[in-house]
């Protein structure tokens, strides 16, 4: 089964989280998600987003379901949760944004380039949004999220599959977390003021 996801990553990544967000959401009674959490409930996210960005990403036992995080001022962001068991992430670019007074400021990661792509064991990511052109291999949809994370909501609307590709990815995550993560070929470097132009994932 292959689905496009636009490059804006609105399309049908927003109509599936419209599946799972219902009309009370603005009341406050979010019924998507996690009530302690497949995200540890003591973890806090900054509120800043981060880009992440591949040539292709290869996953095996992917999940997927919605969810929340939260900042420590109390603010609730609604994320889409995705797992994936096994990743390998191929020219993966990260990168972060921060605007200081009159001097922008971007850290840019780098891994994986070449044949040997970072990897990932038992990765979480909670994301806003996401773009690329994805195959999904023996995918099932529309399970109850807590067959596939006890933590998650009984009842909200989740997704699997034995194996996920991605080309051209383009995510905006709020938190990742994973039990090993290898950067092959790592370069980390700062940003600031002129040189910070143009230099984010996408």
């Amino acid at each position: 089964m292959q689905e496009r996801i636009d490059n804006r990553g609105r399309t049908r990544w927003r109509r599936f989280a419209a599946m799972m967000v219902p009309a009370t959401a603005a009341a406050g009674a979010i019924l998507f998600g996690m009530s302690s959490g497949a995200i540890a409930s003591n973890i806090t996210v900054s509120g800043q987003t981060f880009k992440v960005g591949a040539s292709r990403l290869e996953g095996d036992g992917f999940k997927q379901y919605g969810g929340i995080v939260n900042e420590k001022n109390g603010t609730v962001h609604p994320v889409a949760v995705s797992e994936i068991s096994r990743a390998e992430l191929y020219h993966l670019c990260q990168s972060v944004r921060a605007d200081l007074p009159g001097m922008p400021v971007v850290l840019t990661i780098n891994a994986g380039d070449g044949d040997k792509p970072a990897t990932a064991k038992d990765m979480l990511i909670a994301m806003d949004s996401l773009a690329g052109n994805a195959e999904f291999t023996n995918i099932k949809i529309g399970r109850d999220a807590s067959d596939l994370n006890p933590s998650a909501r009984t009842g909200s609307f989740g997704q699997n599959a034995e194996h996920v590709t991605i080309t051209n990815l383009e995510q905006v995550s709020r938190y990742t977390t994973a039990a090993t993560f290898n950067l092959t070929g790592l370069k980390l470097k700062v940003n600031v003021g002129d040189d910070a132009k143009g230099k984010e994932c996408f």
